[in-house]
């Protein structure tokens, strides 16, 4: 069989038909997780910083819902949706669900730009650690060379704090987190990879009491908040955001 080329609009027109196929089975939920970004906007969200949870949690709804409003506007300066893509420039606000979550369990794919130190926030803490781990003298000092998912504000020298193998893909390639949080304790698995294994969160707003900090007994970390995706030093993409939530039973398994 002879083949033919297409003419140039009808190759552009098949590429336009496929196109936004590919991005609408992008963003789709797995059986029991729900979508956190829908592929298309920002909804869902608000914008938060690296500022204590207790500045919005001690708000009057009325207040919250007015501070919600005016960050939405802050976040559309450094935030877009590009190709079913969440994209950020590397500046505050981050990025900062709608909704509060106890237990979960959350799956995310991630793209960094070049010297991108990023991370995932839970409950409103820094952070699963993002980085671009082949800049060697970029943060190698800090720990970008042993690469992500670690629990970075973690004290240092302990579980959790550096993840236990490198495990991110080739720079400029798409990775995948799975990140259970239960009580305190999490576990990260980074393209498959178990980086995190059941280590204690340390509270970043709580490190300076360290009574509270590193007490065995009872977490620090507060029981519920929100998911941030942070970006910073370079753009950070994002797609496929999805989360479970984790009941009393499940937990206690």
């Amino acid at each position: 069989m002879q083949h033919r080329l297409l003419p140039a609009a009808a190759l552009i027109a098949a590429i336009l038909c496929v196109t936004p196929l590919a991005h609408a089975q992008q963003n789709q939920p797995p059986k029991g997780f729900t979508a956190l970004f829908d592929g298309k906007t920002l909804d869902g969200w608000w914008g938060w910083g690296t500022k204590h949870y207790d500045e919005y949690m001690k708000l009057d709804p009325a207040a919250f819902k007015a501070l919600q409003e005016q960050s939405r506007i802050e976040i559309r300066k450094h935030w877009r949706v590009e190709n079913g893509e969440l994209v950020g420039y590397g500046k505050e606000l981050f990025l900062t669900t709608n909704e509060f979550y106890e237990d979960f369990e959350l799956l995310v794919e991630y793209k960094t730009g070049p010297t991108a130190d990023s991370g995932i926030y839970l409950r409103g803490c820094p952070q699963v650690q993002i980085w671009d781990w082949t800049k060697e003298g970029g943060k190698w000092e800090l720990g970008a060379d042993k690469g992500s998912g670690g629990l970075w504000n973690n004290k240092k020298g302990s579980k959790g704090k550096d993840p236990l193998v490198l495990a991110d893909k080739p720079f400029g390639e798409w990775n995948s987190f799975r990140i259970t949080m239960i009580g305190d304790i999490v576990t990260v698995y980074l393209n498959d990879k178990l980086v995190v294994d059941h280590a204690r969160m340390h509270n970043f707003f709580l490190r300076e009491d360290q009574s509270q900090l590193f007490a065995e007994q009872e977490g620090p970390m507060p029981k519920r908040g929100p998911i941030q995706l942070q970006t910073y030093g370079d753009e950070v993409r994002w797609r496929n955001v999805f989360i479970r939530k984790i009941g009393a039973g499940e937990a206690k398994k």
